[in-house]
């Protein structure tokens, strides 16, 4: 009986520290998944340094209010996100993936033209 108390113990702390390393993925305020930096595409990569650098862009819907009506991002006034278009090689035309910023300084990757969003941690941490 110990035994089968302390392996159900010791399981119950592993699937405790699983969910909360799952937690840790997933951003508090819009619910969605975290991805690096580092594991973003490089052109998503690329993308993100336009975007610190003020441009230049090279697409002319680059910087364009993102209305969010998919309502997946956490909601706010219209204005409130931007978007930019993550090169896709072979693509003739923009492609479906793109990086969404926040107002406040949060950013969002979308590789399936809005279809789901994951929030882009900066700095290597979930901020």
């Amino acid at each position: 009986m110990l035994v089968i108390t302390l392996a159900a113990s010791l399981f119950g702390c592993a699937a405790d520290t699983k969910a909360a390393d799952q937690k840790a993925d997933v951003d508090p305020t819009s619910g969605l998944q975290y991805v690096a930096v580092a594991d973003l595409p490089k052109e998503g990569q690329d993308t993100l340094k336009l975007i610190d650098q003020g441009g230049p862009y090279p697409y002319s819907r680059d910087g364009v209010v993102f209305g969010n009506l998919e309502k997946i991002l956490p909601k706010h006034d219209r204005g409130y996100y931007h978007e930019y278009t993550v090169k896709t090689p072979g693509e003739k035309d923009r492609g479906a993936r793109r990086i969404v910023t926040g107002n406040a300084g949060e950013r969002y990757y979308t590789d399936d033209h809005y279809k789901s969003f994951r929030r882009i941690a900066e700095d290597g941490g979930t901020s």
